[in-house]
């Protein structure tokens, strides 16, 4: 017997007609109250209306994605596609296997629009194998769907099932343009593909067209209206709950084997309780973890006189997220040379931030925190003998200082912590900073423990300092900006947390 089989019998559920009947009898009535239209789902109506202008007679094909599995049978906890998520309104978990569909009303001449409509796995009748037998779908085992009116309720949009998309999508493929988000769903991509080339449609031409809206889709996010970013500060706001209760665990750290990974544990704890749960793996790094950017296995542990640099931010159920680092002495006091290193970060974030403003371009952020970073080092005797800080900030023949800071200064962000990922150098680096764009600023400086090019003191610290800012019209806020940074607010935060 295949281990499939053995699966298959070791599951085995009743089906006769008399238990199927006794299953699906006395219910209570489902409540026939419908959901509100939801805020997410009105500004996701206004962001399908700008797409819609730009993509005239064209069939768009949004898929939230699938369920992926964990081990066996157990699944990762969903997360739609970020795409679809800005374009329907619905974050948390919902709805996996769901697709947006924008029908053109016209040909692409006409200014005619697009019908959206989703199609989705709606709630099954209780007499159905679904409701009871289907351990990924099924009512009884992960808990009522919505239905059809449900969603159409919530969301404004059309909703049909999910088992009459494929030929929705697929009529016509000769005709009208088709596009689809491909990453979302690689098989209902490659299914969709198929027609497409039966269709008349080169293999090219098909990516080409399909990048085409996602890079769009990527970049409308760009500018976020006045909701979004009050999305932002919530996400921001919740994450300093998180880091809170993180401070409130340090003194017990040492004690602890892994205490790295009970400060993951701490955060994730509230984010999962504020929000949807963390927006990104959370770096917990002590020590010399710190030096390694994305250290995310937090295994280490955490010794009294350590640095503790915690990247990490909450995730609202409308998937926007916060992005926010703070390097906090495990015992509550920075050493001189930790408070030295941690000093300098904070001058170079500040410069940072004061280059934020309408005007100013992007790589500008980084251009200006990183001179401060490139004149700490070359006051400290670090950069190679006879080149001076221009010479490093050389972009051709200089760069010694990214020894020690490689990372650029800053990102969008949004609901993908690196939002706007497929816009163009053009649109990103080298663009011009505009009201509502929302970025980190988030400097650092990485003495790796076996670096002999740095005084012994400066080995094995690691500091970053990150902060989320929006774009005004005259400038910036800071949506963190009533956080403490300076390594003295720092230290009184931490008293009066642990004081509480």
């Amino acid at each position: 017997m295949s281990e499939e089989q053995m699966q298959a019998e070791n599951r085995k559920r009743p089906t006769t007609d008399e238990f199927r009947a006794f299953v699906a009898e006395d219910w209570a009535p489902r409540s026939s109250e419908r959901p509100a239209r939801t805020e997410a789902a009105t500004r996701a109506a206004a962001r399908r209306a700008t797409v819609s202008s730009a993509h005239q007679g064209e069939r768009l094909v949004i898929p939230a994605g699938g369920l992926k599995v964990r081990s066996n049978d157990c699944d990762y906890v969903f997360r739609p596609h970020s795409a679809f998520a800005h374009l329907t309104g619905l974050g948390a978990d919902r709805e996996p296997d769901a697709v947006l569909v924008m029908e053109p009303l016209g040909g692409p001449d006409e200014d005619a629009g697009h019908e959206a409509a989703l199609y989705f796995r709606p709630l099954a009748p209780r007499d159905s194998e679904e409701f009871f037998g289907d351990s990924r779908y099924g009512e009884f085992w992960v808990g009522a769907r919505p239905s059809i009116e449900d969603v159409e309720s919530e969301l404004g949009l059309t909703g049909h099932h999910v088992d009459g998309l494929e030929d929705a999508i697929g009529k016509d493929a000769g005709q009208v343009t088709v596009r689809m988000v491909r990453d979302a769903d690689t098989g209902l991509t490659a299914r969709l593909d198929t027609v497409r080339v039966q269709g008349g449609a080169s293999e090219e031409s098909l990516v080409e067209a399909d990048h085409t809206l996602a890079h769009g889709l990527s970049h409308l996010r760009m500018i976020k209206d006045d909701w979004e970013i009050e999305q932002m500060q919530q996400a921001v706001d919740a994450t300093r709950t998180g880091f809170e209760a993180v401070i409130g665990e340090l003194s017990s750290l040492p004690g602890r084997g892994r205490g790295e990974r009970w400060v993951e544990g701490t955060f994730g704890l509230i984010a999962r309780h504020e929000g949807n749960g963390v927006g990104y793996d959370s770096i917990c790094a002590s020590g010399d973890h710190a030096n390694t950017l994305h250290w995310i296995k937090n295994t280490g542990d955490v010794a009294d006189g350590d640095l503790i640099l915690l990247d990490a931010g909450v995730e609202l159920d409308s998937l926007f997220t916060a992005d926010i680092t703070r390097t906090l002495p495990v015992s509550g006091t920075f050493t001189d040379t930790q408070r030295e290193i941690h000093e300098a970060v904070v001058a170079a974030q500040a410069a940072g931030i004061a280059a934020v403003r309408p005007g100013a371009k992007f790589s500008d952020v980084h251009a200006a925190a990183i001179r401060v970073i490139a004149e700490h080092l070359h006051a400290w005797g670090l950069l190679p003998e006879g080149v001076s800080v221009e010479d490093t900030l050389d972009n051709d023949h200089g760069q010694y200082h990214r020894r020690w800071m490689v990372h650029g200064t800053s990102h969008h962000l949004g609901i993908d912590v690196h939002d706007c990922a497929l816009a163009t150098r053009e649109e990103y680096m080298d663009a011009e900073l505009a009201p509502g764009m929302v970025l980190t600023v988030e400097p650092g400086l990485y003495f790796k423990a076996d670096d002999l090019k740095v005084p012994e003191r400066f080995r094995g610290i690691g500091v970053r300092l990150e902060d989320d800012v929006v774009v005004t019209r005259d400038g910036c806020r800071n949506l963190s900006g009533a956080w403490p940074h300076s390594a003295d607010e720092i230290e009184a935060w931490i008293v009066d947390v642990q004081a509480r």
